[in-house]
């Protein structure tokens, strides 16, 4: 409707005001435009006057600046930076704005005039000029930007270099080989005697028998070795320098045996259980008709290291769990949901549709296989070999959130890092292939250590006080796959990644016998990425495992709970018949829930297994024990934090779980001060009464990232606080308008239904 009151004039200037003054304004932002370099990195090409799109209803929130390709990263540079883009995680070695080159999925450019698009690989030529490009990233953003006043020319020019730059040739062309020779050589007056001391890193990387030793006699497992028949890789390029085997194996025996294995994989010790147990994976064996023979004599040197010389169970998962293929359509398809499809009012469909891609109900199927393995481990006092034809993908999932549900240990934060240290880098996980970072092999990409992490979320979910980290250290930690500047996420084998790291301490001139952790350190040391007080969102403030050691004088104590437990939600004997012996974990969702009773009354007929976890579910759970995840369809959520994390509409301002973090913090902190003040306070001295220390520790020195205010001052939110924290979304992706729809009402606290047949079954 027209307005008479109306007398402005309505025509408004989408020209970036650099451009609008030329001759006043052009020097101050040619200044405030220079990028940020690491050392090593070099601009391969730039335009000017690009604006990055950061709502799709109007440009009046776009951003005008410089972008900027380099051979590190896609770096946008904003002439202005509003306030409330202020960013929330601040990185050390990445800008708000900026995208490594590795985490580029698809370059996109568009021509809207001539309505073009092409999706750009390396050496490729483009034909029109594009007038946007739209950047596809691994870490599920989606960011555009416009070229409506940069001059055709550096517009096409900066679309094919970011092209190019984002499929190396080689691995070592990626920027991390360059970058830490250039650290190396800068930092010498840091280092001690001529290297780094690993003491800092506190976390194991098990390339080396002293690793080895401490997990040994850290689990008890007095009856295995530590076994160096692969030095120098001299049986399979694809196993660590030194294994754990069991005792009553030779050496010699190992080698004849090897050749009989796909890549002469030997079966690999894990985990040892207190009762003695063991949980321990190999590969298949290629020649069926030396199979039984050497099978026995393993497993028999596997009884033998039991102390009851109970017989090895076999779980052969090829058999019974998602292929690699699979995986990746489950989360293609997820993400295309999730981010990529627009919500329309009317759509009605997107819980079905995430019910329908199958990544929820491939994460409980490891989830509930990991279980099954765990009752053969804990239960039946049985030790498990975990059998995979390459063992390499599968195996690492489920060896890893066996451990995790049965070893406290490993549920702090040194201990996951040591956890994927030894079940993924350590046992030859493609990482390089699966990740795709030189974009050369589709086929071969697989997002399983996402689908882990997924995992590990789904446990952290129902048993909150029992992890050490929290949900956005697994998100910082998942985003880190695609920053190349560590050796961690880059290499498919220990024998790769030792070959390469000597090729590039011989081209940097490292001296030789120098430790890899120094002059190409993993993901570990955190302080490379972030300050101290964001490394401090990594704490859970509700973790109980602070202070109860579980291991004293080099013995292990026991993992069962104990009369004085801790229950952080009502549970009940869910489980009766969700891990039956035989059922195929691929089945679709109702079935499992089918077989329940609506009253969860005993069956005579119930199998040890559900009599097992029916009895575990009975008692409360000890944070410090056994651990055994809920696992009815109903149960498996979404990690909001990871896969709407970039979705502006999803966010929460001043809400979401973020908000109780943030007061469980302040809450923790302030105990923490109180606790200090009281060691610090004095006793009574002659003349004077005893005062308390005026504080507790210095700001920089508490654990947590949210501090206690004063008394006087109560606390209150800031402004920046969003259920996307610590990520910022502004600018990331561009969504039209999700009110009123399926999502918008799952942001408000609607469950994930799985299917309406799951919903009118299921009894949470």
């Amino acid at each position: 409707m027209f307005s008479g009151k109306t007398t402005k004039p309505t025509f408004k200037s989408y020209l970036p005001p650099v451009q609008t003054e030329v001759k006043k304004t052009i020097d101050p932002p040619i200044k405030k435009l220079d990028p940020k370099l690491l050392p090593g990195e070099i601009v391969v090409n730039e335009a000017n006057f690009v604006r990055k799109c950061i709502s799709t209803k109007n440009s009046q929130d776009d951003l005008w600046g410089r972008l900027i390709c380099t051979n590190f990263k896609v770096s946008f540079i904003p002439q202005d930076v509003p306030i409330k883009q202020k960013p929330q995680l601040s990185h050390l070695l990445l800008g708000q704005h900026d995208i490594p080159l590795t985490c580029l999925e698809q370059v996109v450019t568009v021509n809207d005039t001539k309505g073009k698009k092409k999706v750009l690989g390396s050496n490729q030529k483009l034909k029109f000029n594009p007038t946007e490009l739209i950047l596809y990233c691994k870490d599920l953003r989606i960011i555009r930007f416009c070229f409506d006043e940069a001059g055709p020319e550096s517009a096409k020019k900066v679309c094919l270099a970011i092209a190019h730059y984002s499929h190396p040739a080689d691995l070592q062309l990626l920027f991390g080989f360059e970058y830490q020779g250039r650290q190396y050589h800068e930092s010498k007056g840091k280092r001690v005697n001529g290297s780094i001391p690993r003491g800092r890193l506190q976390t194991a990387i098990f390339d080396l028998p002293s690793d080895w030793d401490r997990e040994i006699k850290r689990t008890g497992a007095s009856e295995w070795r530590v076994c160096s028949i692969n030095k120098g890789y001299a049986i399979s390029p694809s196993l660590p320098e030194y294994i754990v085997v069991p005792v009553s194996l030779a050496d010699q025996d190992l080698k004849q045996y090897s050749v009989f294995f796909t890549d002469n994989r030997i079966p690999l010790w894990c985990w040892n259980h207190t009762n003695g147990s063991a949980l321990a994976r190999m590969a298949c064996i290629a020649d069926p008709l030396q199979q039984k023979k050497i099978e026995h004599k393993l497993f028999s040197a596997i009884t033998k290291s039991h102390p009851q010389c109970s017989e090895v169970f076999r779980s052969d998962l090829d058999k019974c769990l998602p292929n690699i293929q699979d995986i990746q359509s489950a989360f293609l398809k997820i993400r295309q949901i999730c981010i990529i499809d627009p919500f329309e009012e009317s759509e009605e469909r997107w819980l079905s549709s995430i019910e329908n891609s199958r990544w929820l109900e491939y994460v409980r199927a490891f989830l509930k296989h990991s279980a099954e393995i765990v009752y053969h481990l804990e239960g039946k006092n049985a030790s498990v070999i975990l059998q995979e034809r390459e063992d390499r993908d599968l195996n690492c999932v489920v060896s890893s959130l066996v451990q995790l549900m049965l070893d406290p240990h490993y549920r702090s934060l040194t201990g996951f890092q040591s956890l994927v240290q030894k079940e993924w880098v350590m046992a030859g996980h493609r990482f390089l292939d699966r990740c795709n970072h030189l974009k050369k092999n589709d086929s071969e990409e697989s997002p399983l250590f996402m689908l882990f992490l997924d995992c590990v979320w789904q446990i952290m979910n129902q048993y909150p006080a029992a992890f050490e980290f929290t949900e956005a250290y697994l998100s910082v930690l998942s985003d880190s796959m695609w920053i190349p500047l560590f050796s961690t996420f880059l290499f498919n084998c220990p024998k790769q990644r030792a070959q390469l790291l000597m090729d590039f301490a011989k081209n940097k001139a490292i001296p030789q016998g120098e430790d890899q952790t120094v002059f190409f350190p993993p993901v570990w040391d955190w302080s490379q990425q972030f300050s101290t007080k964001d490394i401090t969102l990594f704490n859970n403030p509700m973790y109980i495992g602070k202070g109860a050691a579980c291991v004293q004088n080099g013995e292990v104590k026991t993992f069962r709970r104990s009369k004085k437990s801790y229950s952080l939600m009502s549970r009940g004997p869910s489980l009766r018949n969700g891990l039956k012996d035989g059922e195929d974990p691929q089945t679709r969702r109702g079935s499992m829930v089918s077989e329940l009773k609506p009253d969860f009354s005993p069956v005579k007929d119930e199998s040890p297994s559900e009599l097992f976890f029916r009895d575990w579910f009975t008692r409360p759970a000890d944070q410090q024990g056994l651990l055994i995840p809920l696992l009815m369809p109903s149960h498996m959520a979404l990690w909001k934090l990871f896969f709407l994390r970039w979705v502006p509409e999803a966010c929460i301002p001043k809400g979401g779980s973020i908000t109780a973090y943030r007061k469980l913090s302040q809450l923790v902190d302030e105990i923490d001060i109180l606790q200090s003040q009281i060691r610090q306070y004095k006793g009574p001295s002659s003349g004077s009464s005893p005062l308390p220390s005026p504080s507790g520790p210095a700001s920089d020195q508490r654990r947590m990232y949210f501090k206690a205010s004063s008394p006087c001052n109560p606390p209150t939110p800031p402004d920046f606080l969003t259920s996307s924290f610590p990520f910022t979304p502004m600018g990331n992706l561009c969504r039209r308008s999700l009110h009123g729809t399926p999502i918008s009402k799952f942001m408000n606290g609607a469950k994930i239904w799985l299917s309406t047949e799951t919903l009118a079954n299921d009894t949470l």
